[in-house]
């Protein structure tokens, strides 16, 4: 190599300089068959105009460039155009996946596979989004490599994007923290909540909307897999939603579903949209709805010395509300 060692160090990484072919030893190639000696022979015919190739510099590893190395030895030159990389091992690993995704011979899909199994040996944490753009594989292939790899190791609840920031998959505690939020300040927009509990926008407005349909803030998983459609009822009519009736202030009875209907309808009325105690309102009667469904999933909660106190509340804020619908009955 030309100049010392001290002085290639400095240099950039993606600087171009002459290495001598003897100096260089084979890296892990993501090639599960090896050189290809046909394709080393055609590149041979256009040495001239190929890229260099990429060496880690503290081991002199050929990361990305294994038949270019070869197309040289053919050719019988002793030195070749080199770019370094001062990455660790398996850094330089995915340098080399990626770069074969890139460009040169295809990388076929079983290498493909077992590149995306070496790096999530190595990188247990990185998202399956991210493997899926090193490797050349969709997110759905590289999340089946994950599931056979790692079937007998703890799961990680965090993934690594590409933007090197950690994303938990469990977001369950985030979204009741969420739903807190919104009960006990009706007034802050959907933004602050996503700000103070680390959600996105849009999952902190699904934690929302479940809440006014009476639901569990975050989703439970289930026997079906959500992207699978359920099975068909083998005969008779779909099944409606069950309908659980109260009786309002005024004699009539009032469905949950239509309850529902009637808070949509709500906010969505320009008279209240257009003002900031219309909205606080409406933001207000979405946090204090209240369906048989949810306050039946709490039940099992309360042990039994306190039910009679909490019963107790319950008569309470049913008067309260009862009170409030006889005041918006006699004052329309």
């Amino acid at each position: 190599m030309s100049g010392s060692a001290e002085e290639q160090t400095e240099l950039p990484a993606h600087f171009t300089q002459p290495v001598r072919i003897c100096d260089l030893t084979p890296g892990r190639s993501p090639r599960l068959d090896g050189i290809d000696e046909a394709h080393a022979r055609r590149l041979a015919e256009v040495y001239d105009s190929l890229p260099p190739v990429l060496v880690q510099r503290p081991t002199m590893r050929v990361i990305d460039g294994m038949h270019r190395l070869r197309a040289a030895e053919i050719l019988g030159h002793e030195v070749l155009r080199a770019q370094f990389f001062d990455g660790a091992d398996e850094e330089a690993f995915i340098q080399s996946v990626a770069r074969n995704i890139a460009h040169g011979l295809p990388l076929s899909t079983a290498d493909r596979k077992a590149a995306a199994e070496r790096i999530l040996r190595s990188f247990p944490a990185m998202s399956d989004r991210s493997i899926g753009i090193y490797t050349g594989l969709d997110a759905k292939t590289v999340a089946g490599v994950r599931h056979r790899s790692t079937a007998d190791s703890p799961q990680l609840n965090m993934r690594v994007g590409r933007d090197g920031k950690a994303h938990p998959l469990d977001r369950t505690t985030e979204r009741r923290q969420a739903a807190e939020l919104i009960a006990l300040r009706p007034g802050l927009t959907l933004r602050m909540v996503a700000q103070r509990t680390g959600l996105s926008l849009g999952t902190a407005h699904d934690v929302r909307q479940r809440l006014l349909r009476g639901e569990d803030p975050a989703p439970q998983p289930g026997p079906r897999s959500a992207t699978r459609p359920a099975a068909r009822e083998p005969e008779g009519p779909r099944r409606a939603a069950p309908v659980r009736r109260a009786p309002s202030g005024g004699g009539r009875t009032v469905t949950t579903r239509d309850a529902l209907d009637i808070l949509r309808s709500l906010a969505g009325d320009p008279a209240l949209r257009q003002t900031d105690s219309g909205r606080d309102f409406v933001r207000w009667l979405h946090a204090h709805f209240l369906t048989d469904e949810a306050w039946r999933r709490q039940t099992p909660a309360i042990p039994a010395h306190s039910r009679q106190a909490i019963a107790d509340v319950a008569m309470k804020c049913s008067d309260s509300w009862r009170r409030f619908a006889n005041e918006m009955n006699t004052g329309r």
